[in-house]
């Protein structure tokens, strides 16, 4: 009986490492199928966030048009002018991209 104990044990090791495979090729495609593709979008809005100047005619995540007239607090505040008499003063981050480069899609992931 202890024989066949003995002649067991060596293979217990080769078993636990498959046993996490499934494991680690579940994550591989995690990161190359939703993660990866996520950070590279937000590259972009960021990129093109910094890249705002005067002018821009932007929508925000809230759907509203507008034009961008100047920039406060080092860059990270955006003033909007929506009408002739109505101006918005936002958040950068609030702002969803150039109005012609927006998709429907783009505006639901808030």
């Amino acid at each position: 009986m202890d024989i066949l104990y003995a002649a067991a044990q060596p293979g217990q090791g080769v078993g636990g490492l498959t046993a996490f495979l499934p494991f680690i090729l579940i994550m591989f495609i995690i990161y190359f199928l939703m993660i990866r593709p996520q950070t590279k979008k937000q590259k972009e809005k960021d990129s093109m966030r910094e890249s705002l100047k005067k002018g821009d005619k932007v929508i925000t995540m809230g759907g509203i048009y507008g034009t961008i007239q100047g920039f406060k607090e080092k860059g990270r505040v955006a003033i909007i002018k929506v009408d002739n008499n109505s101006n918005l003063t936002m958040n950068k981050t609030a702002i969803a991209g150039l109005a012609e480069k927006v998709k429907d899609t783009d505006l639901e992931q808030a």
